[in-house]
């Protein structure tokens, strides 16, 4: 059995003009047999020869070309001063773009609650529904100021459903937290909005300081009851040695028995704890 030889060799050794085309059509039908046979099983050899070749050179690669593992990411440069990696990019084309609504040319222009000036479109307008214009609100920024719905809640003592299922419902906008976006986003209020709230569920403003120090004192007692607590079982520890707990029952000392005539009953006191036992007599 031949050894074998490699692709390039069997190219050179086995070319197909070696072969003349007098000898493929000699009259001899047994000699064009033999020779057909012979270049068909060198075309077979080195056929398979340059595929063992290429498998050897890429044992892994894929029919199709794709790859199996992307090991690390490439960088994007910007030309903002900064790279992005492709997996960023990748989210900000799949990221979907919020474009605010234009004003409706049907509502036509507003008149501002403070200057009387037309307007078509202003921030407290489209997020409050407050007939202010900008101008207004730079120039009166503490007036229509943005209140947390907590400090809402705790300013002017109202629930979640003074703020959000009374009607009408209060309008809020969504921010995220400054202090910690882990904490999850925060709801803001229009503080005039807030304090007109409170005064349609207090009645007055007056009331409104009434309870809320009648809240400040009424968490005081608890503060000053659960100290007192703390005290007390601190003294019952420190002379525990000279305090026992009663653990039997009280037994009741009656003295002498008295009359009423007029209910026609008769009572006995205990001595001890006053306790009065009335009782009939057949």
């Amino acid at each position: 059995m031949a050894s074998p030889v490699s692709p390039l060799e069997a190219e050179e050794d086995f070319p197909d003009d070696n072969i003349p085309d007098e000898a493929l059509v000699e009259p001899s039908e047994k000699s064009l047999s033999a020779a057909l046979r012979a270049r068909i099983e060198r075309n077979r050899q080195r056929a398979l020869m340059l595929r063992q070749a290429r498998l050897n050179s890429k044992p892994y690669s894929k029919p199709n070309g794709q790859s199996i593992m992307k090991v690390c990411n490439s960088e994007i440069d910007t030309g903002a001063g900064f790279f992005l990696d492709e997996d960023q990019e990748r989210d900000l084309k799949n990221q979907k773009v919020i474009y605010d609504e234009a004003p409706s040319l049907l509502i036509g222009s507003c008149n501002c609650e403070n200057c009387d000036q037309k307007f078509t479109e202003s921030y407290l307008l489209k997020n409050f529904e407050c007939f202010v214009c900008d101008s207004c609100r730079e120039e009166n920024d503490e007036t229509y100021n943005l209140i947390t719905k907590t400090d809402a809640k705790t300013k002017y003592l109202l629930n979640d459903v003074d703020l959000d299922k009374r009607e009408p419902k209060l309008k809020f906008i969504v921010r995220k937290n400054p202090h910690n976006p882990r904490w999850g986003d925060m709801k803001l209020y229009l503080e005039s909005q807030v304090k007109r709230r409170a005064i349609v569920v207090w009645e007055s403003e007056e009331k409104i300081e009434a309870a809320k120090e009648a809240k400040t004192e009424k968490r005081a007692n608890m503060k000053k009851k659960k100290f007192n607590k703390k005290m007390k079982e601190l003294r019952m520890s420190v002379r525990s040695s000279l305090w026992q707990k009663q653990t039997s029952t009280h037994q009741h000392s009656y003295g002498e028995e008295s009359y009423d005539e007029e209910e026609d009953m008769y009572s006995k006191t205990c001595t001890t704890c006053g306790n009065v036992m009335t009782y009939e007599k057949m």
